[in-house]
């Protein structure tokens, strides 16, 4: 009876026995950051002593007037061995197992990242590959969930608080808890735990639909000269926002008049700086090594959300390298490729692009290109094993210091000559067409298509004038069919010509 009522009990913000809680991150199955101060923190009664055991240690510490208690454990390395950590205070007990230490990664985004494993291309033969130990996935469920153009309930609506919009526990990896798990996650960090033979434990905060300002702290945004406007009266009327959320969040809340407010309006998963408050906010106390990221569909529809949005992402993850008082990697997905006759993607060229340009303005990121591998019809391409691995390319390479090339071709400079805009990139060894065909893909207007070839580490696009700019991928479904060596295809550009 006490098992079943301490699972239960993990519905809440913080998991109590009694009158005694952990903070809801945390489980049995964790896994905790290695190389790391470990903090634990819950609440009690006020005045009462709260002991706490981990790895040889123990704890002790009075609970505040306000019911908290923190406690800090001495940082460890990777291990994989089973620890557990075990928490008394009066009568009541609390015992976390199966804990392991290793890297967290927060993996955030709208419904490409939230894509289950289930629904994936590779998802059969996958299946029996997924009992992984050293695996971890942190991957709660969230009022709305799978609730699109309809309005929500009213058991849905009463859990739209900071307090009880998400709610989950840690699983170990196997075929049974990896079904719902993030695809695009699971890939990443089965390729972390196959490659470095650490534990990886994931947490997946990603909503179907969300636009990125869900994710980011509302007083960064508040503060913000650009985009301070977004913080500005009721969101669902917010002309700074993109419109298509703003048209979801009316279909579900638009009408019921009982949803949790505040003086921004009514609480909603794309509400600004909603999935930061729920989310994000409460884990800043919990060690993580990184994060990832895949999102921008929402905010792709109107030139001035496209324009924004490189400048948008600067504020989120200073935001968040601030908080944990890390210089935490940030690896992305460049949006695939997509027709426009049944999806709104006629910016997604401009909008990969400025995607592009995080490269530069983020230091310690990186960026997975997924054109290749879009859907015309469908903005959810279904093989998100190549985009978990090559966001697992580029940790490896640049957190991990593996020798491994982490993306296809990126531009580096164009210059015209004798007829010709010769462009040179980055991870160009091997450059070849993916498909054995001529080298598709460059214009130098955005429209038509140029002659190109390649010419060693470089291409060279014929063209009788000096063009202002050189363009690759620019057609939302891209036609571009450069890769290098590894096969890892070039990202869509646009670059000025000198």
């Amino acid at each position: 009876m006490k098992r079943l009522s301490f699972c239960l009990l993990f519905l809440f913000p913080y998991v109590a026995i009694g009158q005694l809680s952990v903070a809801t991150f945390f489980s049995g199955n964790m896994v905790l950051q290695r190389d790391e101060p470990i903090t634990v923190w819950g609440k009690a009664i006020p005045g009462n002593e709260v002991t706490v055991q981990f790895a040889g240690e123990s704890k002790k510490i009075i609970a505040a007037a306000d019911s908290g208690w923190v406690v800090y454990f001495q940082k460890q390395s990777a291990n994989a061995k089973p620890q557990s950590i075990r928490i008394e205070s009066g009568n009541s007990k609390i015992e976390l197992n199966n804990i392991l230490i290793g890297d967290v990664w927060l993996c955030i985004g709208q419904s490409n990242m939230e894509w289950p494993l289930q629904r994936e291309v590779h998802y059969k033969s996958e299946l029996p590959l997924s009992n992984l130990h050293q695996l971890r996935l942190y991957n709660p469920n969230y009022a709305g969930k799978s609730i699109f153009a309809n309005a929500f309930t009213d058991s849905v609506t009463q859990l739209l608080t900071t307090e009880h919009f998400y709610k989950g526990v840690w699983q170990q990896c196997d075929s049974v808890s990896v079904k719902q798990m993030s695809a695009v996650a699971y890939y990443f960090g089965k390729t972390l735990v196959t490659s470095l033979d650490v534990p990886i434990g994931l947490i997946n905060l990603s909503i179907g639909g969300a636009p990125l300002e869900t994710f980011i702290d509302p007083v960064a945004l508040k503060k913000h000269k650009q985009f301070s406007s977004k913080i500005n009266g009721d969101w669902l009327r917010n002309t700074s926002l993109p419109v298509w959320v703003k048209e979801r969040g009316q279909q579900n809340i638009g009408s019921n008049s009982n949803v949790p407010s505040d003086g921004y309006g009514k609480n909603h998963a794309y509400k600004p700086g909603f999935a930061y408050k729920a989310g994000i906010e409460p884990l800043f106390r919990l060690a993580i090594k990184g994060i990832i990221n895949y999102q921008g569909e929402s905010n792709a529809q109107e030139t001035e959300r496209v324009e924004e949005y490189a400048a948008l992402s600067v504020v989120m993850i200073n935001n968040y390298r601030s908080k944990w008082k890390k210089n935490l990697p940030y690896y992305f997905v460049q949006l695939s490729s997509i027709d426009t006759l049944q999806y709104k993607g006629q910016l997604w060229p401009q909008f990969r692009n400025e995607q592009r340009k995080m490269l530069a303005l983020i230091p310690n990121s990186g960026m997975a290109v997924s054109s290749d591998h879009g859907a015309a019809n469908d903005v959810h391409p279904t093989n998100k094993k190549a985009v978990g691995e090559r966001l697992a390319r580029w940790a490896l390479h640049q957190t991990y210091q593996k020798k491994i090339i982490p993306s296809g071709p990126l531009p580096l400079k164009a210059i015209y000559k004798n007829g010709f805009v010769k462009i040179s990139f980055q991870y160009a060894a091997g450059l070849q067409t993916s498909d054995g065909e001529p080298l598709n893909g460059f214009s130098v207007n955005g429209k038509e298509m140029s002659d190109a070839i390649i010419s060693d580490k470089q291409v060279l696009v014929k063209s009788k004038q000096k063009p202002a700019y050189i363009y690759y991928g620019w057609q939302p479904f891209s036609k571009g069919n450069l890769v290098n060596g590894e096969q890892l295809p070039a990202s869509t550009f646009k670059l000025l010509v000198e």
